[in-house]
């Protein structure tokens, strides 16, 4: 491999990259390379297996106290369009939409400060009893953060209140770039850097698995991202509790955005490949068909991804911020894309372990 055969030979005999190297995967000007090279390391990790998850996303509400630069689905308690569901709203929601097969409830919405953290167990406990076989995977670590202050617990004694409740595994977002700088400028009133990975820290402690997000295209550096990529790696070694690594590419405001505004193929790919290579230690990177699309989520299980996540049902706030996809897929279509890649589709549940080979 010119250029990066050096590289290279640090995958294949496992020695880390360092963040030098993450920077001449991002420049390097053979795409093709880069892919071939986090395949044959997911391969080694996941053979030729690619999984999925029938689940669904619930927004239980939009209300938000943050104004994040890059979110156009939050509202002020008295805007037009805020709604804030009551666990019983949530339960209708759920049964409207249900399809046989679901094994994951995805849950985050806005810092919703007009409810009190009671109101975020009793969304928790109210699906888990209702659906005891359906696994809660709830609230990221920005909102754990925002309920340690609305409540006055530490957070510590959140997470245990929502383990209690039913909740056994969290999504990865809030993290957005864990950069103190970008976080200053787009999300100024989210966690911290380290509140967000301390966060991760605590639930991994009490047995709470856990995903991690990092949404670029924006005003992010790619030192940024790939210190972002780093703190992932190093909270990893330290816990081992992450299940997956998620890149999200950003959202323009609307759907009628130009292709400038949006971020590039060779982009979505060549970040989908270099977090394969340099979290050597996560053992999933899943491409987010919501944000780059069906067709390019199909590549990308040839540039390190084994993952393409799952059928939501109803995805609302990628496409607040203008996702041109569907809001859902069904089991057999997402099936079909993996296939279609001559890869095997492996239904999963949120654990990774198997529930359907096909």
């Amino acid at each position: 491999m010119s250029g990066i055969a050096d590289i290279a030979e640090k995958v294949r005999h496992g020695q880390r990259l360092s963040l030098e190297d993450g920077l001449r995967l991002y420049r390097h000007d053979d795409l093709l390379e880069i892919g071939r090279l986090a395949d044959e390391y997911n391969r080694r990790l996941n053979e030729r297996n690619v999984y999925f998850i029938q689940n669904m996303y619930i927004n239980p509400t939009n209300v938000c106290e943050a104004h994040c630069g890059f979110c156009y689905y939050r509202r002020d308690p008295d805007q037009e369009g805020a709604y804030t569901m009551s666990p019983d709203e949530v339960l209708e929601y759920v049964k409207e939409r249900w399809t046989p097969g679901i094994k994951e409830f995805h849950i985050v919405g806005g810092h919703n400060p007009t409810v009190p953290f009671q109101y975020y167990t009793d969304v928790v406990r109210a699906l888990k009893t209702a659906y005891p076989d359906v696994t809660i995977k709830a609230y990221t670590a920005a909102e754990v953060e925002f309920f340690h202050r609305l409540s006055g617990l530490s957070v510590k004694e959140v997470l245990q209140a929502l383990k209690d409740a039913g909740l056994e595994s969290m999504p990865g977002g809030g993290a957005e770039i864990l950069s103190e700088r970008y976080r200053e400028k787009l999300a100024p009133d989210k966690a911290s850097v380290e509140q967000w990975l301390d966060v991760h820290r605590i639930a991994h402690q009490l047995g709470i698995r856990t995903h991690a997000t990092m949404l670029y295209g924006l005003i992010e550096t790619l030192e940024e991202r790939l210190q972002h990529m780093i703190y992932i790696r190093e909270l990893q070694d330290e816990t081992g509790g992450f299940l997956s690594f998620i890149p999200l590419a950003v959202q323009p405001s609307r759907k009628t955005a130009s292709l400038k505004q949006r971020t590039s193929a060779d982009d979505d790919l060549r970040t989908i490949a270099v977090s394969r290579l340099m979290l050597d230690n996560v053992p999933h990177i899943k491409a987010y068909w919501i944000n780059i699309g069906p067709r390019l989520t199909q590549m990308a299980v040839y540039f390190g991804s084994s993952d393409i996540h799952g059928t939501l049902v109803e995805e609302r706030i990628s496409h607040a911020g203008g996702a041109l996809t569907s809001q859902s897929l069904t089991r057999d279509e997402l099936v079909w894309l993996i296939k279609g890649a001559g890869r095997i589709p492996v239904e999963r549940d949120t654990f990774y372990r198997p529930v359907r080979v096909y």
